[in-house]
């Protein structure tokens, strides 16, 4: 087992290990002196793995609840949240107890969203079953839910009180999210590492979980010591997911978030290299290793539409959007785009009007 320590205003760790799944409930009361848990999973991961954590909850002392909803985005809003604070209530679920989280990063938005609000906050862990909650949506305490006009609108920064990741729980992994979860992994080595970009061109990931899940988290880790609240550097974790997050909303969400931001990352490639600064050897590279993963990256959505959702993103502030735009392999940077010169952004990335 690996032992990642994150620093933030309320520090934990990320606990990365096979095996791991089984023993969670002994894990969790090293950090919780809790009566109760209230278990927030879909019905999907439910189906493999709620019954093994909610015995080991039970073996570790713990009265175990178990709130299940149906998978997928579409759960990811405020009445789904409306009904998880009801169920808490209704087992009357105290300050002193928590809510832990099982499954992706729908999953632990929701659940950690419930955690902050619920009497004022209470203690909640996050345990990802998803490859992309693993290596980035688990670790840095943002937590959401989407409202009609846009992904993520409403949230908190509610850290967890520990992260338990166990790459076994990846072997049920459907193939188009363990694809998701590679995008946001490209998009750490873009934003940060050459030297694990070229890793993921030579190994696969799924030969490498661990270490792989191990780099990405201490990569998180730095950003979020540095800053948690996400006002500075932080938003280069944002790489692709400006357009991304427009691509999801086009797609009324029948693209997954991954695949999201594979689009967006390549619009913001070809914009890049259009604009003189990124070099097309390094635009190419990306877009090889997209494709090489097995995800999209052109986008079938004209510009005006992709710039209607992006102008709805919470990113937009007083008129200006901060685009990550990348300068080369394991390099980008923040820029500051006004609202008025997106669609130029968009049009370079090759998205056609």
């Amino acid at each position: 087992m690996k032992t990642i320590h994150i620093s933030a205003s309320s520090p934990y760790d990320v606990l990365v290990g096979s095996g791991l799944l089984s023993g969670a409930g002994k894990l969790i009361r090293s950090v919780s002196a809790a009566a109760s848990a209230v278990l927030v999973t879909d019905d999907r991961v439910d189906a493999l793995y709620g019954d093994l954590v909610d015995a080991s909850l039970r073996e570790a002392g713990f009265q175990s609840h178990r709130f299940v909803f149906p998978h997928g985005e579409a759960s990811k809003n405020i009445s789904t949240w409306k009904t998880l604070l009801e169920y808490c209530c209704s087992v009357r679920l105290t300050r002193g107890d928590l809510i832990v989280a099982l499954g992706g990063g729908v999953t632990g938005d929701l659940a950690g969203f419930a955690a902050s609000a619920y009497q004022r906050g209470i203690p909640y862990v996050q345990i990802p079953t998803s490859l992309l909650a693993m290596v980035d949506s688990s670790v840095g305490g943002k937590t959401a839910v989407d409202l009609s006009n846009g992904k993520n609108m409403a949230g908190a920064f509610w850290q967890p009180a520990l992260v338990i990741c166990d790459p076994a729980a990846l072997n049920t992994l459907p193939e188009e999210e363990y694809r998701c979860g590679c995008a946001e992994i490209i998009k750490y080595a873009m934003i940060g590492s050459a030297a694990f970009f070229r890793q993921l061109s030579d190994l696969p990931v799924c030969s490498q979980y661990e270490e792989v899940i191990t780099t990405c988290v201490r990569m998180k880790q730095s950003y979020v010591a540095e800053d948690e609240f996400d006002t500075g550097r932080r938003m280069m974790l944002n790489f692709g997911h400006t357009f991304g997050h427009a691509a999801e909303a086009c797609s009324h969400f029948s693209i997954l978030h991954g695949q999201g931001v594979a689009i967006g990352m390549s619009i913001m490639a070809r914009a890049a290299v259009r604009k003189g600064i990124l070099s097309s050897r390094d635009r190419d590279a990306l877009l090889d290793l997209i494709k090489k993963y097995g995800l999209p990256s052109e986008c079938s959505w004209p510009a005006a539409e992709m710039l209607s959702a992006a102008l709805s993103d919470k990113k937009s502030v007083s008129g200006a959007i901060r685009l990550i735009v990348p300068e080369g392999i394991g390099s980008c940077r923040i820029e500051k785009v006004p609202a008025s010169d997106l669609l130029s952004w968009l049009e370079a990335g090759g998205v056609l009007s």
